[in-house]
């Protein structure tokens, strides 16, 4: 088993602000999909199976600088996508925000993993169009099941197989925020919000789950993974 990493180096345009990186990254990706002629990855309302996480390093003050270079990282299970990107990624020189002067593609194999921590909201949907948040639910039960159901729909959709699941792929789960976290994208002159928490994730042990838990390292954990949310870094054995 493996996944698709683009290492994605920019040159900004304008000052962007961390609250905007998400939406501006987003769309970038998607008009690339797009140059890439993948209108069924670029139209779909299922999964997309790639995440992203936003401009790095960060600023202190928040606002990425004009003219200075950041990188990126996007990661996919989807090696035809993975392929598509690094060229058109480059070739999408119209963009007002930035222009990615260089793209670095490695494949990354399947490794045995520790711990998983969100670099971006972990979004999870419950009842009545709401996002779980601990003053929304509460209930770290409900939100490891919804994770766990979201990264095994995935997995079997990619992959067309089903797993022998036994058990939820997350052996612990920890909120790392003490109010929700969220991204925001702009509809129709509105801003809709998405609320998530940053988690740490030990997953379980066995075979079943770490296949999970990789899938979740290549495609996101949780949903709204094609606006930011849900990319994760991987502490483990490689």
């Amino acid at each position: 088993m493996n996944i698709f990493e683009l290492t994605c180096m920019v040159y900004l345009k304008n000052d962007v602000g961390f609250q905007s990186s998400f939406e501006i990254i987003a769309k970038y990706i998607s008009y690339s999909i797009h140059l890439a002629e993948l209108d069924e990855i670029h139209t779909s309302k299922d999964y997309k199976f790639y995440t992203f996480g936003s401009f790095h390093p960060i600023e202190k003050d928040k606002i990425y600088k004009k003219g200075k270079i950041y990188k990126f990282t996007i990661r996919t299970l989807n090696k035809i996508l993975a392929s598509a990107l690094y060229n058109t990624l480059k070739n999408n020189t119209n963009n007002r925000h930035f222009t990615v002067v260089e793209t670095i593609k490695k494949e990354v194999f399947q490794f045995f993993i520790n711990e998983l921590y969100s670099v971006s909201p972990v979004i999870v949907s419950v009842d009545n169009g709401r996002f779980w948040t601990i003053k929304e639910s509460g209930d770290i039960e409900q939100l490891r099941k919804l994770l766990h159901d979201n990264i095994e729909k995935k997995y079997k959709s990619f992959f067309s197989e089903d797993v022998d699941v036994k058990q939820n792929f997350i052996q612990l789960i920890e909120i790392k925020n003490r109010v929700p976290q969220n991204i925001v994208i702009v509809k129709d002159n509105k801003n809709i919000c998405f609320f998530g928490n940053k988690l740490r994730i030990i997953p379980n042990e066995d075979e079943v789950s770490q296949k999970l838990a990789f899938s979740a390292f290549g495609c996101g954990i949780g949903e709204k993974n094609s606006y930011g949310g849900g990319f994760v870094l991987a502490k483990g054995i490689k």
